[in-house]
C-alpha cells in the first residue's frame, strides 16, 4: 500500500483516505503559492484603482471641477485603470472610478464629476 504525503511539506499524512494536507498551515501555505501572480496581479490593479479614485476625490470635493491633464499626471493618476465607461445622448464620453468621473475637454483640461448614488 502507497504511503500518501502532504501536498506541502512531504510529511506522512495520517487520517482521512483523501487528506491532502498534514496541516492548515500547509494547505493554506500551499494554496497561497499556487494563487500567488493572479492575486498579485489583481493586488496591483485594485491599488493602482484605489490611487485614481483618491485623486480624484480630493481633486472633487465638490461635486464638480475642472483640472488640468498635467495636474493629474503630477498627482500619479493613471488613465488606463477605471471602473466603467458612461456616454452620453450627445457623445460625450466619460470616465469613472466608482462614483468619481472625469470628462476629456480640451487643451488637456478636465472635468471631474461626481455620479449621484
Amino acid at each position: 500500500m502507497q504511503t500518501k504525503t502532504c501536498l506541502e511539506c512531504g510529511d506522512k499524512l495520517m487520517g482521512r483516505e483523501d487528506k491532502k494536507f498534514c496541516s492548515d498551515g500547509c494547505r493554506n501555505q500551499y494554496n497561497n503559492k499556487l494563487n500567488k501572480d493572479v492575486n498579485n496581479l489583481m493586488r496591483n490593479i485594485n491599488h493602482k484603482i484605489r490611487k485614481n479614485y483618491r485623486i480624484l476625490n480630493e481633486l472633487n470635493q465638490e461635486g464638480k471641477t475642472k483640472t488640468t491633464k498635467n495636474k493629474l499626471i503630477s498627482m500619479g493618476f493613471d488613465f488606463q485603470y477605471i471602473t466603467s465607461v458612461y456616454q452620453t445622448k450627445t457623445g460625450n464620453t466619460y470616465y469613472f472610478l466608482y462614483d468619481q468621473g472625469y470628462l476629456i475637454l480640451e487643451n488637456d483640461w478636465y472635468m471631474l464629476v461626481k455620479k449621484d448614488t
